[in-house]
């Protein structure tokens, strides 16, 4: 099993940047595709992105294509998710997720297996 806590959300204005942070504690956590979710008050969790044991394969959601970052360090058990050119809309509650399936990189919210707390992000207009 691995524990997953995410930290970094805040408050930022529109065209401002944030960085988010997972750490994990537990399992190997280069077993782990590791993936950002999110969710906005009354909508369901969607997908942000997503990056591969070795942090060789990512992939986005278009919503945030070319604005989000995402990297992992596996000598530091983290993974992160650096977000510039913010918009309102990208306000949310955000998640990150461990699976230790066999896929390279993981889009599904129910194929992951472990979730941190989750992080509020509010970007004001």
């Amino acid at each position: 099993q691995v524990q997953l806590v995410e930290s970094g959300g805040g408050l930022v204005q529109a065209g401002g940047s944030l960085r988010l942070s997972c750490a994990a504690s537990g399992r190997t956590f280069s077993n782990y595709v590791m993936g950002w979710f999110r969710q906005a008050p009354g909508k369901e969790r969607e997908f942000v992105a997503t990056i591969s044991r070795s942090g060789g394969s990512t992939y986005y959601a278009d919503s945030v294509k070319g604005r989000f970052t995402i990297s992992r360090d596996n000598a530091k058990n983290t993974v992160y998710l650096q977000m510039n050119s913010l918009k309102p809309e990208d306000t949310a509650v955000y998640y990150c997720a461990a699976d230790e399936g066999t896929r390279a990189v993981v889009v599904s919210k129910y194929e992951y297996d472990y979730w941190g707390q989750g992080t509020q992000v509010t970007v004001s207009s």
